[in-house]
């Protein structure tokens, strides 16, 4: 068994069985900031395909790739949204070196 069932999934829409105020506030929240606004719902599903690979959520992986599927994008476009999620992690992961070399140069005073 895995740890990750895509089965579960399709559990999702019960997360508020205990919670339902909270879990309808949450379902409002994200369909309004999902859809069709200054950008597209296409735009929106590319963006949402690449914060679920920067954050490793087979999920969301799973999810927003279909969608995207239905929504007509494609292999190279969605791999493209990947390289992209990849690039930015990298770059914010360097960017904390700042840190690093902030207390090296103070030390070597």
């Amino acid at each position: 068994m895995h740890y990750y069932e895509k089965k579960d999934l399709a559990d999702f829409p019960n997360i508020g069985e205990w919670t339902s105020e909270e879990a309808q506030k949450f379902f409002d929240y994200y369909t309004k900031a999902t859809g069709d606004g200054k950008l597209s719902e296409r735009e929106k599903t590319l963006i949402a395909l690449a914060v679920a690979a920067t954050q490793n959520c087979p999920y969301c992986i799973d999810a927003y790739t279909n969608k995207c599927l239905s929504l007509g994008v494609d292999k190279e476009e969605m791999m493209e949204v990947f390289h992209v999620g990849a690039a930015m992690m990298a770059g914010i992961t360097l960017a904390h070196s700042t840190q690093m070399r902030k207390i090296v140069k103070k030390k070597e005073l």
